[in-house]
């Protein structure tokens, strides 16, 4: 049975345009999609692209359009939507899923809301307080896994060891590492660094190893660019936000800062055309839409959260990345690797005191 992915065709700025055109990339691609949104906004944004629908589908290719009457916007508050925004279009694709008519969600809207959303249909993996939600950043070898990214802005311990529990699972599944190194993001590597929060951490992570991943101590942000340092890096959602933002703007700062020096002799202009095949890999390495979007850790079910500019380019990318997840079976394996780790979680929450 081939993967489904439920699309909410209202989640980002520029809604329908970029949902229309990525489900379409996606659907001729082979990539079964649901758009979830208003019917007679879809079938025209469609109509304009050439196909018109019949029943609610395209001809030829594995393309449906599920009708949604509301939509949650950036300003909305998360708390309130899910209760009063009962027809929503992020709140239907994950009911879509609950009915077994897709397999993940897809969306570039509330990030805030997609959590409440997360919550409220799929429910927590049993065994995890809080979700998290991750970023995977590019290296020049691999990748490395970075959460939480926004989720929780303040953490407990538990909070913490669980990410690094999350993240490890992840990098295993998605990612084909087969004992990811876990390390906690900190301002030195010497023991007596960090918060308390990150210090009572790194006590439950050291004092408690685990079978399923190596946990490397305390590692600071350039390690988490390093291929021989670490494969998840564990912090809270405000640093982890922060974080993501600034290695973001780094990268289409740098990007710009060369494109300027070559432009500025025309030696570098002929070098650069000897280097134009490194020059665009170089780009799509740095190139955020060609990640797609960040999964949502911890909710029982598939879910990525794009950004709200996302083009084309990056929900088709999360659509793909969504398909991956769901057809390797994430949510079966992080269930069972939080189940493992229970023991672990009751001595951090014992050990903590609660903080």
């Amino acid at each position: 049975m081939p993967t489904t992915i439920a699309l909410d065709a209202f989640g980002g700025d520029d809604c329908p345009n970029p949902e229309v055109d990525a489900a379409l990339l996606a659907a001729r691609d082979g990539m079964p999609v649901i758009l979830v949104g208003d019917r007679d906004k879809l079938a025209a944004a469609l109509a304009r692209r050439g196909l018109h629908l019949s029943d609610n589908r395209a001809p030829d290719i594995p393309l449906r359009v599920h009708h949604a009457s509301e939509l949650i916007t950036m300003d909305d508050a998360p708390s309130k939507v899910v209760r009063n925004k009962t027809d929503a279009s992020m709140l239907i694709c994950f009911d879509l899923v609950k009915q077994g008519q897709a397999q993940a969600v897809v969306s570039a809207g509330n990030s805030g809301a997609m959590l409440a959303c997360g919550l409220l249909k799929y429910g927590r993996i049993k065994g995890i307080d809080r979700p998290a939600i991750s970023a995977t950043i590019p290296r020049m070898r691999g990748q490395c896994l970075l959460l939480d990214v926004g989720a929780n802005v303040e953490c407990k311990t538990i909070n913490l060891v669980q990410f690094a529990v999350l993240g490890a699972i992840f990098a295993r599944v998605a990612h084909d590492v087969a004992r990811p190194r876990v390390g906690l993001l900190a301002n030195g590597t010497e023991e007596g660094k960090g918060t308390e929060l990150t210090r009572a951490a790194h006590r439950a992570l050291a004092a408690h190893p685990s079978a399923d991943f190596a946990y490397v101590g305390y590692v600071e942000g350039k390690d988490i660019f390093r291929d021989d340092r670490c494969d998840v890096v564990v912090t809270d959602g405000f640093t982890g936000n922060v974080a993501l933002k600034v290695i973001e703007a780094t990268a289409v700062s740098f990007a710009g800062q060369l494109r300027a020096a070559i432009g500025e002799r025309t030696l570098s202009k002929v070098g650069a055309l000897f280097m134009r095949p490194a020059l665009a890999l170089f780009k799509q390495r740095l190139n955020p839409d060609s990640h797609g979007g960040a999964p949502l850790l911890g909710v029982d079910g598939v879910a990525i959260i794009s950004h709200g500019g996302a083009s084309p380019t990056a929900l088709y990318n999360a659509i793909r990345l969504a398909t991956h997840h769901a057809a390797r079976d994430l949510t079966p394996a992080l269930r069972a690797g939080v189940a493992a780790h229970k023991d672990l979680f009751a001595a951090s929450k014992r050990e903590a005191g609660g903080a």
